[in-house]
């Protein structure tokens, strides 16, 4: 494993997003609408939507929330027309990104997008450019201080549910998947009371790029903010070495 605190990261990510829970709530609810329209709106026969539900409540929202939006979604099913669309750039020092909206306006979203990397000094690529240096997996977070189970039993029950690898680091253990393995393994661990700071299906850089120069630092900061602030974008992945 790189030695990358993955759970420091997701606090920060949380603390960011605690002053502005209305953002992660309409990105979550936007997955939520999606999942009930591609496999409806019964957790039980709906993986994706069950994967969704478990990424809400590690944020926190409430349970009311979830279901309203559920429904929702189930009663204007034929007026749920996001489109998933996925950008990938360059920012400073060659540092390589990832977006993932989804929006009911591409032009607004690809302008939107276009003018964060610009105003960073990136540029947005072709599709490609930068994905072959990530890989997709599931990755899974468990804060030790939730977690009062033995690191051995806990990388057993994770290893053989389907995980690939278990990493043990200061504060925290990360279980990674295969894509197609994620919810299972997720799902195993939620039976067995196993708390989960984060469970998602994400891209996990192969190299990671260091910023050593102050302006680039500003300016690879300046992509990421305008970006966070974009409604429609999803995700954010990228390569700098915070």
């Amino acid at each position: 494993m790189s030695g990358h605190s993955k759970f420091a990261n997701i606090k920060h990510k949380k603390e960011k997003n605690d002053a502005a829970k209305g953002k992660i709530f309409t990105i979550i609810g936007r997955e939520i609408a999606v999942a009930v329209k591609e496999g409806g709106p019964d957790p039980a026969n709906n993986s994706k939507l069950r994967d969704v539900i478990a990424k809400a409540k590690s944020n926190n929202m409430p349970n009311d929330t979830i279901d309203r939006g559920i429904k929702k979604a189930a009663g204007d099913l034929g007026s749920v027309n996001y489109v998933g669309i996925t950008y990938e750039g360059y920012g400073p020092n060659g540092t390589a990104i990832i977006v993932n909206a989804l929006t009911d306006n591409k032009n607004r979203t690809a302008s939107n997008v276009r003018n964060a990397f610009t105003k960073g000094g990136g540029n947005v690529g072709t599709t490609g450019c930068v994905s072959y240096m990530f890989d997709e997996k599931g990755q899974i977070i468990i804060d030790k201080e939730e977690c009062s189970m033995d690191a051995d039993d806990l990388m057993m029950i994770a290893l053989d549910a389907g995980a690939e690898d278990f990493a043990e680091e200061e504060d925290s253990f990360e279980i990674i998947t295969a894509p197609a393995d994620f919810s299972v393994v997720r799902e195993t661990l939620e039976k067995e009371g196993i708390p989960m700071a984060s469970a998602e299906v994400t891209m996990i850089p192969q190299n990671y790029v260091e910023l050593t120069n102050e302006d680039d630092i500003k300016k690879m900061n300046k992509i990421l903010d305008l970006l966070d602030e974009d409604d429609d974008v999803q995700s954010v992945y990228h390569n700098w070495d915070e």
